[in-house]
């Protein structure tokens, strides 16, 4: 296996004209492959992936200030983003057209669908303001509000199942169908500040990943709680006196096999099944931290995109890491379920 400049590994795709900052978060159309990236560069960009892996850039839209999250919509006609800016906005791939859909009064760090299959979307967004809102694009207006206990760091939807992770380590469950108020209000399993959540494909329940190299499986159902744990992954003790802990930023869940993917500062990415409790592959050394991961609609395509995270400060960003979104060909090794 060769490496570039960036050491990253040339099997795996590097998209066409990455973003110029750091990325803040990927996400693949469920409708065609289409993968959309929201970064530190104000801009979201949109890409047309070919099925021999070579990218095309599609079209573009920029925020007044750092673009934190981006989402497709079920139909996969419309990108909708978040912001610095406290905006959120959406993009129409038919018209080129950008609208504006939502506002905080602090940066909007979460956006995602939450309608049910097949009726009128619905966007809820969750910000710094400690707010989660419920948006009908049609009106300018919020359809429905929330106060969240604390600022929003991460928000997942497989509807009914709605999570809400904020500061503090708090996490909202809600039921869509009852989409004011919590189902369920808990702490983070994890005793570190949250980075991700991820709702399981079953929709019975959801994984969360915290700065401290750990993982939580948890489940909403009263009756599988006792099917909760939690596990390290990320680390480093070939030194056993120090032993190093790094970041879990994404978690993504294969839409097939349910099974679920890790990516770290480590600069790793690793393949694990709940079920059995077992890590299915690993891939190391891409060149630099993952900060966002996504599969595509079907699970045959992997993105991850790689850049400074910023952990160490502005006198850590070297430059020697490349912004960029590698993508990878994904095998059964990587996601299938081990045959017991």
């Amino acid at each position: 296996m060769e490496f570039n400049q960036f050491k990253q590994p040339t099997s795996d795709v590097e998209i066409s004209q990455p973003p110029t900052d750091t990325v803040s978060e990927i996400a693949f159309s469920p409708k065609a492959n289409f993968l959309a990236a929201s970064s530190w560069d104000n801009e979201v960009r949109i890409w047309e992936i070919q099925n021999n892996g070579t990218s095309i850039g599609k079209a573009s839209f920029a925020h007044q200030a750092p673009a934190l999250c981006c989402v497709w919509s079920k139909d996969g006609t419309k990108v909708a983003s978040g912001g610095a800016d406290k905006a959120g906005r959406m993009f129409d791939i038919s018209t080129g057209q950008t609208t504006q859909i939502a506002q905080h009064d602090a940066p909007i760090r979460c956006i995602k669908f939450v309608e049910a299959e097949n009726s009128s979307p619905i966007v809820a967004t969750a910000g710094w303001d400690k707010m989660l809102k419920y948006w009908d694009m049609r009106q300018q207006t919020p359809i429905a509000t929330v106060t969240l206990p604390e600022r929003a760091y991460a928000m997942d939807c497989n509807h009914p199942l709605l999570v809400v992770a904020t500061a503090e380590r708090k996490i909202l469950i809600f039921d869509m169908n009852n989409p004011t108020t919590p189902f369920e209000t808990a702490e983070s399993p994890l005793k570190w500040q949250t980075r991700t959540v991820s709702c399981f494909a079953k929709k019975d329940g959801y994984s969360i990943g915290s700065i401290e190299g750990r993982v939580g499986i948890q489940y909403v159902d009263a009756k599988l709680k006792e099917k909760c744990f939690s596990f390290k992954c990320h680390r480093d003790s070939t030194n056993p006196m120090e032993a190093l802990v790094y970041s879990v930023n994404s978690i993504s869940h294969h839409p097939v096999y349910g099974t679920f993917a890790t990516g770290s500062n480590d600069g790793s990415f690793m393949f694990w099944d709940k079920d059995a409790r077992q890590k299915l592959k690993s891939h190391t050394n891409v060149g630099g931290p993952i900060l966002s991961t996504a599969f595509n609609g079907d699970g045959k395509l992997f993105a991850y995109a790689i850049g400074y995270d910023w952990a160490q400060g502005y006198k850590g960003n070297t430059g020697s890491i490349k912004n960029t979104i590698m993508l990878h060909a994904v095998t059964d090794e990587d996601v299938k379920p081990k045959q017991k």
